[in-house]
């Protein structure tokens, strides 16, 4: 009797928050709503808050910018929009929507003091296991009067459990994206900041409730990623910064 071999799985079986998994994932980040589709979300209101170029030469450096979703977001700004990331396939797919790429580390970029008038550092510090060194460079390749926008998960329980053990039971996000341990205290993050000239202001955010449960509906219904599920939820502001939040300061000259 000729043995029948093993049925393969997708994806590889990966400690949390193991950057391999972008690897893995690579096919999901441009899928309308995919495993990647509340970062298109949160990358539109990250961009909201990043002003039109005040110069012909304004430079945006996007720090963790995985296959470079914030671009649409940015179009007709006019920024030169370099991204920064650690994942060489995401980088790949980063170029074809225009961004100028660059393999590197969030935590030692390879770029000049003060070169950037924005920097972008979305849905990055939960992810690298020394945030304050991320938030360092951060600040440090901004210009005097340069902009940061970030936005992050919280360190409480309640993100934990939101984020986790919840968040990740859904049908469209990956199992194990995140780890906790990384997750960034709000307050400390605004003292980090603090230290490296950068006078950082803190609102919650969330996805809207009634578009997010029509969408959830709609996607797990639908089973196909490729087509999107209806309108994408708007992130709005909430009143608790407890699980997601989302920054924007100016460096002091």
């Amino acid at each position: 009797m000729r043995e029948v071999a093993p049925v393969s799985t997708p994806y590889r079986v990966l400690p949390p928050n193991d950057p391999r998994q972008y690897d893995d994932l690579a096919g999901e980040w441009w899928r309308p709503d995919g495993a990647f589709a509340m970062l298109h979300w949160l990358a539109r209101a990250r961009a909201a808050l990043v002003p039109p170029a005040s110069t012909t030469d304004a430079l945006l450096v996007d720090l963790g910018c995985g296959a470079g979703l914030l671009a649409p977001h940015l179009a007709g700004k006019g920024y030169r929009h370099v991204g920064v990331d650690l994942t060489r396939s995401a980088l790949d797919l980063a170029v074809t929507h225009g961004v100028i790429v660059l393999n590197g580390d969030a935590t030692a970029v390879p770029l000049a003091d003060g070169c950037a008038d924005v920097v972008s550092a979305g849905e990055l510090l939960e992810h690298v296991p020394d945030w304050r060194r991320a938030v360092g460079e951060a600040c440090r390749l901004l210009r005097p009067g340069g902009l940061l926008v970030l936005d992050t998960l919280n360190d409480t329980l309640l993100a934990r459990l939101i984020a986790v053990e919840i968040g990740e039971r859904l049908p469209t996000v990956p199992r194990g994206i995140h780890d906790p341990r990384l997750f960034v205290d709000a307050r400390a993050l605004v003292a980090e900041c603090a230290r490296h000239g950068v006078e950082l202001r803190l609102r919650g955010i969330r996805p809207e409730l009634g578009g997010t449960l029509a969408w959830l509906l709609r996607r797990m219904r639908s089973g196909v990623a490729d087509r999107p599920a209806g309108r994408a939820p708007r992130i709005v502001p909430t009143w608790s910064k407890a699980v997601l939040y989302q920054g924007h300061g100016v460096r002091n000259g």
